[in-house]
């Protein structure tokens, strides 16, 4: 443990009381005995509290709607899993053979959960507010730099509300054709607004990702006044 210790002091300013919490928090349910799944599970609560009160006051007039969407884009798998890596965390997790030999140090969920792990971690070690501290290290600029909120909407939502705001009624999509093998399908979706005459196609491996490519190009159409 004495690398790990090492580390966390130098990258996130922390050192533990209770090494075995450190310990826990970095292993992995691939090994015997006890791991950081319930620690994990702490985690995510802690850190759930401090992004969304960051949030909340950075974005002292936002709407429910476009903080949810904020806290997600920072606490989502893939963020954290992004996060860890910069901070070299997958060095440190304590993994079975299995584990070891296929990646799991690089393995987006596993670099998740050992994260918000340590965050449980560093509460039961010494409470909320130096979980606090150690949740902004670790997100830094992160949180002074969050996208807008408009970036985050997906295309679905960003045609219906501008749809909506204009009285209008919801878009359709309709599935008009599915190839390929099980494990391989291509979905291919159309997307039409009743009140006017276009329609537009959108494709995909998944039926949703069909439908995002579809609204996306009648924001397109949008924008180049067809559609008004």
């Amino acid at each position: 443990m004495d690398k790990a210790e090492t580390w966390l002091k130098k990258t996130l300013d922390y050192q533990f009381s209770d090494i075995r919490l450190l310990q826990q928090a970095l292993t992995h349910r691939s090994v015997p005995g006890d791991n950081n799944e319930r620690l994990e599970f702490l985690g995510d609560a802690v850190l759930d509290f401090v992004i969304s009160e960051v949030v909340f006051r950075s974005h002292a007039n936002a709407p429910e709607g476009d903080l949810s969407r904020l806290r997600a884009s920072l606490v989502k798998d893939t963020s954290l899993a992004e996060l860890a890596l910069g901070l070299g965390l997958g060095e440190h997790l304590i993994l079975g053979s299995g584990e070891r030999k296929t990646g799991g140090h690089r393995r987006e969920s596993i670099l998740a959960d050992a994260l918000e792990a340590i965050f449980g971690a560093v509460y039961m070690d010494a409470g909320f507010d130096a979980a606090r501290c150690v949740v902004e290290r670790a997100f830094g600029d992160r949180l002074y730099d969050m996208p807008s909120a408009d970036e985050l909407r997906d295309p679905k939502t960003q045609l219906q509300e501008w749809l909506q705001a204009r009285g209008l009624g919801l878009p359709e999509y309709e599935l008009v054709n599915v190839t390929g093998k099980a494990h391989r399908q291509q979905f291919e979706v159309r997307c039409s607004i009743n009140e006017c005459e276009i329609k537009t196609s959108g494709g995909g491996k998944t039926r949703r990702n069909a439908e995002q490519e579809s609204a996306q190009r009648m924001l397109a159409e949008i924008a180049n006044g067809t559609v008004k």
